[in-house]
């Protein structure tokens, strides 16, 4: 049994991997004791043969993880990172380390669902839209503030809003908290809509749009653009990864 490992920003994510078999996890680390959060979330796993991990949070938290899996199993993760090509994705970054490694997990597991031009936006902690062309080439992508950052830099950065928690339901809001709701409910949906106008025009026709990431259901039901929820895309990637290893 492999340990697929998607360490995020706010969550971590995991899924249990061997033929047949795809059990998956999630638990929220942001602002909690990391230690703590993985005796809860693993503790009672047992040993994998093998871990294979994406990260994009803090050295602290990945540091943490690679010890508590050192201590409880004697086992060190792999740590992906982006390669110049792997799996039939060819990198377009001159330096393709700097891309994230669940980004680039995201469009190895795109490229193993399909092989026509694709789209992939992950709505977390950032929202990301990428695009892939069919000869397997990433052409490059957009990096913005998710849900929950865009709410908080209204928090942080006026003096007159003090609630974020409204209702998103319309763009005609009657209280501020339901306006900040709405507002940025909607300027994400616009935001992802202009991005993946701009990327399915570039990439050409039969362009598939692939949604994954924790706001992913806020997102989906709102987008006029036909796209298909994938919630474990990260993790999938990361199987299609260590079946090379």
């Amino acid at each position: 049994m492999n340990l697929l490992v998607d360490l995020g920003n706010s969550r971590l994510k995991w899924a249990q991997s061997a033929p047949s078999i795809w059990h998956t996890g999630v638990a929220v680390h942001a602002g909690e004791n990391m230690q703590a959060v993985l005796d809860t979330a693993w503790g009672k796993l047992a040993r994998p043969e093998k871990i294979l991990m994406s990260s994009v949070a803090t050295s602290d938290a990945c540091g943490t993880l690679l010890a508590w899996c050192q201590r409880h199993w004697s086992l060190a993760p792999v740590v992906i990172h982006a390669q110049m090509e792997q799996l039939g994705v060819q990198h377009c970054y001159a330096q393709p380390e700097t891309l994230g490694a669940d980004r680039w997990a995201a469009l190895i597991a795109v490229r193993g669902l399909t092989k026509t031009n694709a789209c992939i936006v992950d709505c977390g902690t950032a929202v990301t839209v990428d695009a892939l062309a069919a000869s397997g080439e990433f052409r490059g992508g957009a990096i913005f503030p998710g849900l929950q950052l865009l709410r908080a830099s209204l928090l942080q950065g006026t003096g007159g809003i003090r609630a974020v928690q409204g209702k998103a339901d319309s763009a005609l809001a009657c209280s501020t908290p339901d306006a900040v709701a709405g507002g940025t409910l909607q300027g994400l949906i616009g935001g992802v809509t202009r991005l993946l106008e701009e990327q399915m025009r570039a990439l050409g026709a039969g362009t598939q749009v692939f949604v994954t990431g924790g706001d992913a259901p806020l997102l989906l039901p709102r987008l006029k653009i036909p796209a298909k929820e994938v919630p474990d895309l990260v993790l999938q990637g990361l199987a299609r990864i260590a079946d090379t290893l």
